[in-house]
């Protein structure tokens, strides 16, 4: 606190929670990429929109750059303050603002665990459908600001469909309300949709309107044993035209076996090299037969292997976590994690060709795959053994993402699918989008922030 600048932001916005303690500055100084080393001026804590705006406008006047931060649970290092930044922490603000019955939306601030938004839907009988394993910890101002998937777009779409408004505080601390709830607005420019996926460098999200819908009919989910990666797209072809698929989600032995040394329960007795768990309606008997019908014609074709299905919420939950679980279970070995997409119609050729490149690039290390195949998201993980040093690990690994990228320009795929650009990708950018649009995207940057102080450094440098 002996940084005047810290004084003079007390002064302009008294009662405003600031913390310069080591421990919390390595706490909410980083992300989940865990690659830099954290390094900001303080934390702010605010609990309003007006010290959100207070502190805007200060760093504004002193030309401090500001990180937003949320759960910090992204993976691209959009989150990371390593260069005097002050991070501006959204936590304290989490809390569910408004519930409108007719137009089925629920209002809430940034800073709301996406857990706690999922459980206040339901109590209104509804729900937020947007849905994928670190619920607990990400909060949705994170999840809009990298319009985040999961592991139901395949049935719902990405973040994006789900925000009727916003409420978004600029860099010079002016308020923006946009969209405000509507369903049809053509007023020009939709700066609603703009701020979403923009990781924080256009302005700073402080409360959204989400749409909510019905909850889905009973599901069931399946766990499928696969012989060969080449199948997976048939099976994934075969239980689409057959059911109404919630989730299609797919991860290799490699990937089991690490969840399973977390204690998680093995699903066969044998051990095999793909699996695939999949949730689909199952609400009457002529659904149920559907997903059987499903099953037996892959087994007939030889696509898998062996198979269980849920018989309770229980068992499900059980068969959940082997795929849920696979992120927590290899973060020990700080992995070096590619976040791939391309559309699922080029999936089969794509996988085929990354497959190889991956196979030849890491044969002395552990790579663990899993991925959405039902919307073209697959996540590469390479993990980093004990004896092999940071630095020579990151090299090799960002010499493959070199390569992996010019195979995804030549697929039109994009090299980050839900996680951001952040700082991992942002070399990167150009292999997705054309340099006309990388150019306009440093025009919006300059027309939202002239000054660059909102999350300098990340998606592309100016």
């Amino acid at each position: 606190m002996t940084d005047p600048r810290l004084s003079s932001l007390l002064q302009d916005c008294p009662g405003l929670r600031l913390t310069t303690e080591p421990a919390d500055l390595e706490h909410y100084g980083r992300d989940w990429t865990r690659r830099w080393t954290p390094a900001p001026l303080a934390i702010a804590l605010p609990g309003s929109v007006d010290e959100v705006q207070a502190i805007l406008r200060w760093a504004s006047t002193h030309r401090v750059a500001v990180v937003p931060s949320g759960g910090r649970t992204g993976l691209s290092g959009g989150a990371v303050a390593a260069n005097g930044e002050l991070v501006l922490s959204l936590e304290r603000m989490n809390k569910p603002l408004a519930f409108d019955a007719v137009d089925r939306t629920l209002t809430v601030q940034a800073g709301m665990a996406l857990e706690a938004v999922h459980n206040a839907a339901l109590e209104h009988g509804l729900i937020y459908p947007v849905d994928f394993a670190a619920r607990g910890s990400c909060s949705i101002g994170g999840n809009i600001a990298t319009n985040a998937g999961g592991i139901r777009v395949i049935r719902y779409g990405n973040t994006r469909e789900w925000i009727a408004g916003l409420k978004v505080v600029t860099a010079s601390g002016e308020l923006l309300e946009l969209n405000k709830g509507l369903i049809k607005n053509s007023s020009g420019y939709d700066f609603r949709q703009l701020l979403i996926a923009s990781e924080g460098t256009l302005g700073v999200i402080v409360e959204a309107t989400l749409r909510l819908t019905d909850p889905p009919p009973a599901s069931n989910v399946m766990l499928l044993a696969l012989p060969s990666f080449e199948v997976l797209m048939q099976v994934f072809a075969a239980f689409r035209e057959r059911m109404q698929l919630q989730a299609f989600e797919f991860f290799t032995d490699r990937a089991l076996e690490h969840v399973l040394a977390h204690d998680a329960q093995a699903p066969f007795e044998q051990v095999h090299p793909f699996y695939v768990v999949t949730e689909f309606a199952a609400g009457d008997e002529a659904q149920e037969a559907a997903a059987m019908a499903a099953f037996e014609t892959c087994m007939e074709q030889g696509w898998v292997s062996d198979g269980v299905v849920s018989a309770s919420d229980a068992q499900a939950a059980q068969l959940w976590r082997l795929r849920e679980g696979i992120t927590e279970a290899v973060a020990r070995y700080k992995p070096y994690k590619n976040d791939v997409s391309v559309r699922i119609s080029a999936m089969p050729a794509f996988m085929a060709e990354t497959q190889a490149l991956i196979g030849q690039a890491y044969p002395q290390f552990d790579v663990v795959w899993f991925g959405h195949i039902g919307d073209g998201n697959l996540h590469i993980n390479v993990l980093k053994p004990d004896a092999t040093e940071d630095a020579e690990f990151l090299t090799q690994c960002e010499h493959v993402t070199k390569l992996l990228a010019q195979v995804l320009a030549r697929f039109d795929g994009s090299i980050s699918a839900e996680h951001g650009i952040g700082l991992v990708k942002k070399g990167y950018l150009d292999s997705t989008r054309s340099a006309p649009e990388i150019a306009l995207m440093k025009a919006v940057k300059r027309a939202f922030d002239p000054q660059g102080l909102l999350n300098p450094g990340k998606l592309f440098d100016l």
